[in-house]
């Protein structure tokens, strides 16, 4: 299982880089779940990990076609390997494609590729995880996120169970989609993600020094690597 670690400027790029992170992933943890940075901040951090890793970009919710195939275009363009989009407030499926439809065009005119973001606190989404899934496969998105939206609520083990969330995992594995988890993930959470079978496990707090608006530091990035990591073989 790959590590994603989210960044909100160049030094805390440098951190997860050091860390070990194998995706480095743009945000700003002040504006909210999928706060986007700024293009020029974003470009900051493409620039330090250059081509040696994956960087990922939040673009925030989306609610207008012409925005977010324009912000999918730009961010791509700039390096981002994943464009992350998030649907908070919208409960009708056929809006959440054409949402997707026009970012999967910015992002592939860059050749980018797309996220599609569910929540799994309800109060955030009236659509099921499995709707969002569905509509990420209609719509040619090349991989799905579940997280939470309220970074102050409880985490993502608290909102689902083991077995959802495995299912959920062989469904988007059976769409093609890469499969990511995040949520408040805390260390001793990503065996439990590795265990139901997630490509990626996305973390910002628990690799910073306090609390998910400090600062990354490389120690515990490092130390997140290593929980993620899969287990050896039997000899």
């Amino acid at each position: 299982m790959q590590l994603l670690v989210s960044v909100s400027n160049a030094a805390e790029a440098y951190a997860a880089r050091d860390g070990g992170a194998d995706i480095i992933d743009a945000k700003d943890p002040h504006a909210g779940a999928l706060g986007a940075v700024s293009l020029d901040t974003f470009r900051r951090i493409q620039s330090i990990v250059a081509a040696g890793r994956p960087v990922s970009a939040a673009l925030g919710d989306a609610d207008r076609e012409d925005a977010i195939e324009r912000m999918a275009h730009d961010y791509a363009s700039a390096g981002a390997t994943f464009v992350k989009v998030g649907f908070a407030g919208i409960g009708d499926t056929s809006l959440i494609r054409s949402l997707l439809r026009a970012a999967v065009r910015g992002a592939s005119d860059a050749d980018g590729h797309v996220v599609a973001v569910a929540y799994a606190d309800a109060m955030f989404s009236t659509l099921t995880l499995d709707e969002v899934l569905d509509a990420a496969s209609s719509a040619g998105a090349s991989g799905v996120l579940v997280d939470t939206a309220d970074k102050n609520g409880p985490g993502l083990r608290s909102l689902i169970d083991g077995d959802t969330l495995a299912r959920w995992i062989s469904s988007a594995h059976d769409a093609g989609l890469t499969a990511a988890v995040a949520g408040k993930l805390a260390i001793d959470d990503l065996e439990w993600v590795r265990d139901r079978g997630a490509d990626i496990a996305g973390v910002r707090g628990a690799a910073c020094e306090s609390g998910r608006t400090s600062r990354v530091i490389a120690e515990k990035v490092r130390l997140l690597r290593a929980a993620a990591a899969p287990l050896p073989a039997p000899a």
